[in-house]
């Protein structure tokens, strides 16, 4: 293993003991401070917690240009179900398995952890004379993976240099030169309760209707995979059971699915109450419908389960909170007939997945939508879609579509503020010299790409004029999924191609 990998890792174990879930990043925008200042350079941080230090020139490259290596502080958080795994406390641990390096049944933060630590050792690296290289801002921000709110509240005097690195990028050997821009909705849908009285409790059970075992993924990176989605499946599964059964035989108590708007959801619940003398008859659908979901997702999601199973009423009410009164405890709340079948029409009709390909570039999804989370919450059930487009006017149509479907069901829909995508530059002369130290180094042409997710360059770039920008980094497998992984030989191949890069501005 080459030194750095070696030391790139260690920094990387050390940022993974500390939380950093979106919207959480005090406490790691503290640490980035203190190793910077610990270290005598210049460092500074604004009201979001967005972290700059600032690395002096080498001798001999004071006249060069500034170079900002950026990468983002947060990670998406996701768990295996069986995992006891605290985000907001616990250390992430890091397992060695081979040429790959991944977390104890939890997403391990490569996304973009690896570009702190990258930057932190490179900086190192040059204050002890190692390396040589121009003056360089190691520009960390916050709050990527929920919005890119960390790079949209960067002041235009908060760095000075015009040509960013960004490592936010998941495969070795890939120059991004390109993103989509996107856009988050939140559906609510208002909930009708009824009282269902137990005074027979042996008339009726609770149970636990649940999809796990999804490959899920990231919703840019994967989307065009065809893998399955949580939420869909569990709608598919309730509309069958209520079709088998008699709607007015299995009453919906409450349901959730999917974790954040980035990823497809992997997993999804439903807490139901089930009429006793049907459930031989539930257990058929069940099986029936288990076995069509694994023939039909067999090669993208190997893993699929779909189970009904008895639960004590005491654990609807742990996972409902006070959503359930004290008082109602012998007589649970359930939706109303119409709240139900509102509530399934509405996810079944929701768009997800690939709305079109791109006409230019081959093989480029231009636009998508991700049913992402549904929640249920005191009086209303909140759905969560994330659309992506490099079309601006197919952004606005797909977002029409989901208004649309919002408005026929008797809901209403609210947009979070977009971001930009970043218009790819084939002449940039970042790119060329790239491709020049790339092919240099390892005797092999890179791949250029435009991507399908949010990159904060496109913010960047539409708030700081005259910036030269490009994305790169080692492989990383399954972002925002618990299986995420990133190769060990490849981080070697991103520090001896920055090595060659830096030098080659003296």
């Amino acid at each position: 293993m080459h030194p750095k990998t070696q030391q790139i890792l260690e920094v990387f174990e050390e940022i993974n003991k500390i939380p950093r879930r979106s919207k959480q990043e005090a406490q790691i925008s503290i640490w980035l401070q203190e190793w910077g200042r610990s270290r005598g350079f210049e460092v500074k941080a604004d009201a979001l917690n967005n972290v700059l230090i600032k690395i002096p020139a080498s001798s001999g490259y004071e006249n060069s240009p500034t170079l900002i290596l950026q990468g983002h502080m947060d990670m998406v958080c996701e768990k295996s179900r069986e995992c006891m795994h605290d985000f907001s406390s616990d250390p992430i641990r890091c397992v060695y398995d081979e040429e790959w390096l991944r977390g104890d049944g939890t997403s391990i933060g490569a996304d973009n952890g690896i570009a702190l630590a990258i930057g932190l050792v490179l900086a190192e690296a040059g204050k002890n004379g190692e390396i040589g290289h121009p003056p360089l801002e190691l520009l960390f921000t916050v709050d990527e993976e929920t919005g890119l709110t960390g790079a949209k509240g960067l002041e235009p005097s908060f760095f000075e240099g015009k040509v960013l690195l960004n490592l936010d990028s998941e495969d070795e050997g890939v120059f991004v030169i390109g993103c989509a821009g996107g856009q988050n909705s939140m559906i609510t849908l208002p909930v009708e309760w009824e009282l269902l009285d137990f005074k027979e409790e042996s008339l009726f059970g609770f149970f636990r209707l649940s999809v796990e075992g999804l490959e899920g993924g990231h919703s840019g990176v994967e989307i065009n995979k065809q893998r399955a989605n949580g939420i869909q499946l569990l709608s598919l599964a309730l509309a069958g059971l209520r079709d088998r059964l008699g709607a007015e035989n299995l009453r919906l108590v409450l349901i959730n699915g999917g974790s954040v708007h980035n990823a497809i959801p992997s997993t999804a619940e439903a807490f139901i109450a089930l009429r006793r003398e049907k459930l031989k008859q539930a257990g058929e659908a069940v099986s029936g419908m288990r076995k069509a979901f694994q023939a039909e997702y067999a090669k993208t999601d190997p893993g699929l389960i779909l189970s009904l199973e008895e639960i004590g009423r005491e654990i609807i009410f742990e996972v409902a909170g006070d959503r359930i009164p004290e008082k109602e405890a012998s007589r649970i709340r359930v939706f109303s007939a119409e709240t139900e079948e509102k509530l399934i029409e509405l996810i079944l009709q929701l768009p997800h997945g690939v709305y079109r390909m791109s006409e230019n570039i081959q093989g480029l999804v231009e636009t998508s939508n991700n049913l992402a989370t549904v929640r249920t919450a005191e009086n209303e059930i909140i759905i969560v879609s994330s659309q992506r487009s490099s079309n601006n006017p197919r952004l606005a149509e797909i977002t029409g579509k989901l208004e649309a479907v919002a408005k026929l069901a008797g809901t209403w829909i609210e947009h979070e503020p977009g971001y930009p995508a970043w218009e790819p530059d084939l002449e940039s002369e970042l790119l060329t010299k790239c491709r020049q130290v790339y092919t240099g180094t390892f005797g092999k042409e890179p791949e250029i790409r435009v991507i399908h997710a949010g990159l904060e360059c496109g913010v960047i770039g539409s708030v700081h004029e005259g910036m030269e920008m490009i994305s790169f980094g080692p492989t990383i497998k399954d972002p925002h999924c618990p299986s995420e992984r990133i190769l060990i030989p490849s981080i070697e191949k991103v520090w001896i191609f920055l090595e060659n890069l830096l030098r080659s501005y003296r």
